[in-house]
């Protein structure tokens, strides 16, 4: 049995454009897995929170990226140092990340079972826009309420645009544009 952090599956996933790289993935620090689809029955698909989800890992994968963690993980920080690259420092990297006041009005208090939540967002959700796409991802049998156009969103109680930036402690509502909750696809 093999217990993997997110950041190691994330820097050696086996999708084309990770393989490509001339120099190693970096800034995956506090990337977390957001989906696990099964491909048939010989692999899983992971979607990680930094919106990566073309890799694919066979169970042998898996297994042989768990039987050389210690020495994949040691030749990844050699070719990051080689490069002129390190990893954040744990404190430096938690503390980019964001806790907001997420609020629901209407069908959303329904469909999501609840009228506010405390959330700690990741470091890549920075304005408006990243953090509707991360609501998307974060739990694919509820994208469909957050389709463009289906919400209006304020922060702090101003309403804000795409664009609008997110900070630290900010008071984040998603206010429906419509009575009728969208039907999933």
């Amino acid at each position: 049995r093999f217990e993997l952090p997110c950041e190691y599956l994330r820097v050696f996933s086996r999708a084309k454009e990770v393989r490509t790289l001339g120099t190693p993935v970096t800034g995956k620090e506090q990337v977390n897995i957001t989906a696990i689809e099964p491909q048939g029955q010989y692999a899983v698909r992971l979607t990680f929170d930094d919106g990566h989800d073309t890799g694919i890992y066979s169970w042998d994968t898996l297994y042989e990226l768990g039987e050389r963690y210690q020495e994949n993980w040691q030749g990844y920080l050699q070719k990051l140092a080689a490069s002129g690259f390190s990893r954040q420092p744990a404190d430096a990297s938690t503390t980019a990340r964001k806790r907001v006041t997420m609020l629901y009005f209407t069908y959303l208090v329904k469909q999501l079972r609840r009228e506010s939540e405390q959330l700690q967002l990741p470091a890549t959700v920075n304005d408006v826009r990243d953090l509707i796409a991360w609501l998307r991802k974060r739990d694919a049998k509820l994208a469909h309420l957050f389709r463009d156009g289906t919400v209006r969103v304020t922060v702090n109680k101003q309403f804000a645009e795409p664009f609008t930036r997110i900070d630290d402690g900010d008071e984040i509502a998603l206010i429906p544009t419509s009575p009728i909750a969208p039907v999933a696809d």
